[in-house]
C-alpha cells in the first residue's frame, strides 16, 4: 500500500495502486468529475489522470465530502468495480458531525428508512417523498458528544448510495451536518469552515485477483 501525494500542486493522498484500480484521498472542495463551465475543470478526475491516464470514475463523492474514492484503470474494471457497488458488496462507512445531541439508537446500530427523489424546481437539491422517491436506507450509530452538547460525532453507513442521501437522511432525523450548505439552517452551515463529512473507509474484493481489501483514511476533523 503507497501513500505518496499526487503531485505538490494537487493534495490528494494516494493509498493503493496497481494494475488495474487505484483508491485516493479526495479532499473537501474538489469536485470529483468536471462540472460544466471553464471554472469547474479542476477535479478529482482530471488530476489522477495526468499521472494514470487510464483511471475512470467509478463512484463518486459531494463536492464538500471528503474521503476515500476508487478509480479503476480501464474500461473492463471499471465495469466489474460499478457492478461491485451496485450489487452492494462495497461497505462504505462515513464520520460526520452533526448539530445537537442525538440519543444512541437502542440497538447498537440505527437506521433512517426515507425514501429520495430530486427537488426538480430546486436542483441539485433532494427531497423526501414517500410516493416517487426511490427506497434510501442509512445505518448510523453515535461516537461521542462533545462537552457542551452542541454537537455529536456519528458514524454512517449508506446501504443505498443516493445522492446527497447522508446529509438530508441527518437533516430529516433532526441533527444536520455541521458546515451543510445546501440542508442546514445558517446558524449551522456557520458553525464549521467545510462539510463535516468525510468517507471514512472502504472494504471489496479485488475483481481481479479475489483479494480481501479494506481502506481506511480518518477525517481531518
Amino acid at each position: 500500500m503507497l501513500m505518496t501525494p499526487l503531485s505538490t500542486a494537487a493534495p490528494i493522498e494516494l493509498l493503493y495502486v496497481d494494475d488495474t484500480m487505484l483508491v485516493v484521498d479526495k479532499p473537501g472542495g474538489l469536485l470529483a468529475v468536471p462540472g460544466r463551465g471553464a471554472d469547474k475543470q479542476d477535479c478529482l478526475s482530471a488530476r489522477v489522470q495526468a499521472r494514470y491516464p487510464d483511471a475512470l470514475i467509478v463512484h463518486r463523492l459531494d463536492m464538500s465530502t471528503s474521503g476515500l474514492m476508487v478509480m479503476a484503470r480501464g474500461a473492463t474494471m471499471q465495469r466489474a468495480l460499478s457492478m461491485a457497488f451496485a450489487a452492494r458488496e462495497v461497505s462504505k462507512r462515513y464520520i460526520a458531525v452533526v448539530a445537537g445531541r442525538p440519543d444512541a439508537p437502542a440497538e447498537s446500530w440505527g437506521a433512517i428508512d426515507l425514501p429520495i427523489m430530486l427537488d426538480w424546481p430546486n436542483r441539485p437539491l433532494r427531497i423526501i417523498d414517500h410516493t416517487f422517491g426511490k427506497p434510501s436506507l442509512t445505518r448510523w450509530r453515535v461516537l461521542e458528544h462533545d462537552e457542551n452538547g452542541l454537537c455529536t460525532r456519528v458514524e454512517l453507513e449508506p446501504v443505498t448510495g443516493r445522492s446527497h442521501q447522508l446529509r438530508l437522511h441527518l437533516r430529516e432525523l433532526g441533527y444536520p451536518i455541521l458546515g451543510d450548505a445546501l440542508y442546514a439552517p445558517p446558524a449551522i452551515q456557520a458553525m464549521a469552515s467545510r462539510l463535516m463529512l468525510h468517507a471514512e473507509s472502504l472494504a471489496f474484493v479485488h475483481p481481479a485477483t479475489g483479494k480481501e481489501l479494506a481502506f481506511g483514511c480518518p477525517p481531518p476533523f
